[in-house]
């Protein structure tokens, strides 16, 4: 007797929400299958390939970052390099710079250096803070001002200031909003449902329910991440039905096996290589797991999650 698969598709799905404006803007979410399940429903959207910068450069990295943009003056240059990616979807720029701890950038710097870019690409555009919720609730709401009609994700808001973020970037100056909470779906799912019940609309929300570098505690990434879309798709849970975006590149270029040296660890091999290595991997396992975006560094591993994006999709 033949076997036929049956067909395992939902009736609920993924929000949609867009990002950018113009021929280049992009869609996130959408599906009512599996993550990457084609064989059980077409998928719309695929997930999308995104660029980070920072604003403090990338002089010390390895020699297929830094080289990458040697020939760029400024970070608006950079930028505009990275846009020119074709696999690229969006560009991220992170405000390194903005952290009190470090270099403690004004508040109008960091909002020059952001309108810079974002006049520079053609491209959707999402902005990342310096992990201080103080500075970045205040940083976000000031960009988001100062780039309305661009409709870029303020990512991201969390537990601690997403008041502020969620008033100012979701409802006043009408930019998309980023979730993030720490590897928890019952977080994940609260900071949801905090953000929407102030009024921001959930096609403005993207999630960043949190990972690691592949082979530090992911598998804890991977169970939230399935909770999550098993809830949205087979539970029909609203609070949940929200794309997810993960930031890949900031997680895995920070580990020991892309940051030990060569001379250091000669049995490990190319330092680079090991380096891009962590990034796909992580990217592939964070796709499979339900990601509908990620945010990845280096110009190869942008390249190589793009084409297995593409052959899966």
């Amino acid at each position: 007797m033949p076997f036929k698969k049956p067909v395992q598709k939902y009736n609920a799905s993924i929000n949609t929400v867009e990002l950018g404006v113009g021929d280049k803007k992009i869609v996130l979410g959408g599906e009512n299958v599996l993550p990457l399940y084609t064989f059980d429903g077409a998928i719309e959207n695929a997930p999308k390939v995104g660029i980070e910068i920072s604003d403090l450069g990338y002089a010390d990295q390895v020699p297929g970052i830094s080289g990458f943009y040697a020939d760029c003056a400024t970070i608006a240059d950079m930028a505009k390099k990275a846009a020119s990616i074709e696999a690229v979807d969006f560009v991220c720029l992170r405000l390194d710079s903005a952290d009190p701890n470090g270099y403690d950038a004004s508040f109008e710097d960091c909002v020059a250096t952001a309108k810079a870019v974002a006049e520079a690409i053609d491209k959707p555009l999402v902005i990342a803070g310096c992990k201080n919720d103080e500075k970045d609730a205040q940083l976000f709401t000031k960009i988001a001002d100062a780039l309305q009609g661009k409709n870029v994700l303020m990512f991201s808001a969390k537990e601690a200031n997403y008041k502020g973020i969620a008033a100012s970037a979701g409802l006043a100056y009408g930019q998309k909003v980023g979730a993030e909470s720490a590897v928890d779906i019952n977080l994940a799912k609260q900071l949801n449902v905090l953000i929407t019940q102030m009024g921001v609309n959930a096609s403005n929300v993207v999630m960043n329910t949190g990972t690691a570098a592949a082979g530090y505690g992911f598998e804890y990434v991977v169970s939230t991440m399935d909770r999550v879309k098993a809830a949205a798709l087979g539970q029909n849970d609203a609070s949940l039905q929200l794309p997810i975006m993960t930031p890949v590149g900031s997680e895995t270029w920070g580990v020991k096996e892309s940051v030990a040296s060569e001379e250091d660890m000669p049995a490990w091999g190319s330092q680079e290589k090991r380096g891009i290595g962590m990034e796909v991997t992580t990217a592939a396992a964070v796709l499979a797991s339900g990601s509908n975006a990620v945010i990845l560094r280096h110009p190869e591993s942008v390249a190589a999650v793009a084409k297995l994006i593409k052959e899966l999709i």
